[in-house]
Formats: structure tokens, C-alpha cells, sequence
């Protein structure tokens, strides 16, 4: 298995692609100052995905980047806001679209996080009772 299978990592993809797109049609002055921010913090939430998932063996570390990941995204959804609500992205749909997307991106980083809490010591488990043996 790959990160690329990861459902996360591939609405995290998407998400990267059009807010990059949206950021490149801001007013000037918008992409060098939260155009660049956003840009950065919505390739953070995939980069630490793709992170994590590479330091999956060990539970801490994964939780970590997942943790970075999830923090990433709640950035990307302020900076999202306050384009939004300054009125430098004006177009509501697509502001409602991404808002939406993020949010939802958000819940299953969450999700996946408790899930890693959860049940990865039930593989740590199985590895310790079959070193046993």
C-alpha cells in the first residue's frame, strides 16, 4: 500500500491544486502575503500525510504528523476565512466549495487520527506475541 491510496492524502491532493489556482487570481498584493500562505499551508496538510505515512511503523511519530497535518489544514481554513471575509476572494461559490472541502478534509484527518490512536497498537501487538513464539 502507498500513501497515494490513503482517501486523506487524495482530497488533500485536490484541495492543493485549487487553491493554488485560487490564490494565483487574487489581487496582486494578495499573493504575496496570504495568496503565499495559504498556498503553503494547504501543501503542508499532504506533505505531513505523506510524512507520516513514511513513519507509520511508529505510532508517536505517525500521531505526530497526523497532528501537524490536521494543525496545517485549520490554518489553510483561516486564511481561506479572512480572504473570504476581507473580500479579496469574492467569488462565494467558490469560497463555499473549498470551505467546505477543508472542513470535511479536517474531520477525516481527525478521524483517521483517532483511528491511529486506537488500533495501532493492535499491530504492535501481534509483532510482540509472534516474537514470542
Amino acid at each position: 500500500m502507498s500513501y497515494r491510496n490513503l482517501q486523506i492524502w487524495q482530497l488533500a491532493r485536490l484541495l492543493v491544486i485549487d487553491v493554488h489556482n485560487m490564490s494565483l487570481n487574487l489581487p496582486a498584493f494578495e499573493k504575496f502575503e496570504v495568496g503565499s500562505q495559504i498556498r503553503r499551508s494547504v501543501k503542508s496538510v499532504k506533505s505531513n500525510i505523506v510524512e507520516g505515512y513514511g513513519r507509520r511503523r511508529y505510532k508517536q511519530e505517525y500521531i505526530r504528523f497526523m497532528v501537524f497535518a490536521l494543525s496545517s489544514n485549520d490554518e489553510t481554513i483561516d486564511h481561506l476565512e479572512t480572504l473570504y471575509e476581507t473580500k479579496s476572494l469574492k467569488n462565494e461559490e467558490l469560497y463555499q466549495d473549498l470551505h467546505k472541502r477543508t472542513k470535511q478534509l479536517g474531520i477525516k484527518i481527525n478521524n483517521f487520527l483517532q483511528s491511529i490512536e486506537k488500533n495501532h497498537n493492535k499491530f504492535d501487538d501481534l509483532n510482540d506475541s509472534m516474537d514470542t513464539k
